[in-house]
């Protein structure tokens, strides 16, 4: 009785051994099409691809002899010597449909559907075939996700008690830890800034042999050391401009503290290098970075003489210049106590900037029309449990996020809004917060870093 044609996996053919749970590119799994030669159906069974659970390992093919092969479908194996016996990988770059079935699409079609998978399944892309395996790998998918305008944040939160960096989605629905940072103990231990500059996390501290940057690059999930800035420095200003993919920075002190800086620099990812800028109108360091109205702000410190500053400047790229601005940022707080106080907690959201204050736990919201600010209410999160150090306060597109301690627990809690704006109709209205499960109890709620990267 005529059997008809089979579907068997290659252990079953030539009692090959079977690798379960690897699905990289070079030891995908193959399939065979065999049969007899009483065969008179003349049907042929086109192959699906192989089943993830039963993955192969490909060395034995050249040990398979078929009897005969299908007139539609794909041929893996003969031993004829015509070409379309070859034997062909039977990864999605090889998959033959049949005519009658869909057409497969062109890679650029094919691009622009990855380029809008979120970020956080991107894993799974580096198992389907070589291509978007170098896709991923290149960086090539993150261009054209900025050239279409699909971008998405992620958060990158340092806290004591750990030894490595982790990754947030914008939900904190999913986390995911960094490599280690192959840094020397000097510069685990000590103080860090961090800035995001495209697919770049730029984080900047003291080595043994001086001050360093650190750079993560999400494309790859690598370390690399370099380049350091033009001018070194600790305690200053950053922020990151989405739309260009860079990051500014400005202000602090020197390496060995003895000298408070007005300098400025801009980094580009793109190139991987730095830029000097004018200098600031005002020396100072402790002082917060945003970005916003296309400028970079940069608000607060103190000056040589360790006086506390109100004023805030912002550069202007297109002129190369720098505005100062008198009396931008509001502080309740007495100079004496405001010494021990951290930077200022600033950030801008839907292009409206907003503070945290430290000594009161309240938001308020910057109305540029008045050069003023008004009050919102308070934050879920305790911020003047350590005058403002160990405390997160980022903005996410049109969101707010707070990491920080609250009153019911010793773990982190993470809180998000919607601030309907900063104009002049913005009342009395108090923000609802929204609690973020994800997090709370796993990292301590002691802050260091936390930097976020929209890509």
């Amino acid at each position: 009785m005529s059997r008809g044609k089979q579907i068997l996996t290659e252990d079953e053919a030539a009692g090959d051994s079977i690798t379960r749970n690897d699905l990289s590119p070079s030891k995908r799994g193959k399939l065979v099409v065999v049969g007899t030669s009483s065969s008179s159906s003349g049907q042929s069974i086109p192959l699906k691809p192989p089943s993830p659970e039963r993955n192969i390992t490909c060395e034995t093919l050249s040990m398979i002899s078929l009897n005969e092969t299908t007139t539609t479908g794909v041929v893996v194996g003969s031993s004829s010597s015509s070409p379309s016996s070859v034997v062909e990988p039977q990864d999605a770059d090889y998959y033959y449909y049949p005519s009658n079935d869909l057409p497969s699409l062109s890679d650029e079609l094919e691009n622009l559907i990855l380029a809008r998978v979120p970020r956080s399944e991107y894993w799974k892309l580096l198992f389907v075939n070589k291509r978007i395996f170098w896709l991923v790998k290149s960086g090539e998918l993150f261009r054209i996700r900025r050239d279409i305008g699909v971008r998405e944040p992620s958060v990158f939160i340092f806290a004591t008690g750990d030894n490595s960096w982790w990754g947030f989605d914008r939900q904190f629905s999913t986390r995911r830890q960094l490599p280690h940072l192959p840094a020397d103990q000097c510069f685990s231990s000590g103080d860090k800034e961090s800035v995001c500059a495209g697919t770049h996390l730029i984080i900047s501290g003291r080595e043994i042999e001086g001050v360093v940057a650190w750079r993560y690059q999400l494309e790859t999930n690598t370390w690399n050391k370099g380049p350091n800035m033009i001018q070194p420095r600790c305690l200053f200003a950053s922020s990151s401009c989405g739309a260009t993919s860079s990051a500014y920075v400005a202000g602090g002190v020197t390496e060995t503290g003895s000298e408070v800086l007005n300098t400025a620099e801009r980094y580009e990812s793109r190139t991987n290098t730095w830029h000097r800028l004018p200098r600031m109108h005002k020396r100072r360091r402790l002082c917060s970075g945003c970005y916003m109205d296309a400028k970079f702000y940069v608000l607060g410190g103190r000056n040589e003489s360790n006086q506390l500053l109100t004023c805030g400047e912002a550069y202007d790229h297109v002129t190369a210049t720098w505005e100062l601005i008198p009396n931008m940022l509001e502080v309740d707080a007495p100079t004496e106590v405001a010494s021990f106080q951290s930077p200022p907690l600033i950030a801008v959201a839907n292009n409206e900037l907003y503070s945290l204050e430290t000594t009161s736990n309240e938001l308020r919201v910057y109305v540029k029309r008045s050069r003023s600010w008004r009050r919102m209410g308070s934050v879920p999160v305790r911020a003047d449990s350590h005058k403002g150090w160990g405390v997160a306060f980022k903005s996410l597109g049109n969101e707010l996020v707070v990491i920080g301690a609250c009153d019911s627990g010793d773990g982190m809690a993470i809180y998000s809004c919607c601030p309907p704006g900063g104009g002049d109709d913005q009342g009395g209205r108090e923000l609802e917060w929204r609690p973020l499960g994800c997090g709370r109890n796993r990292l301590s709620n002691f802050i260091f870093n936390c930097s976020v990267m929209v890509a």
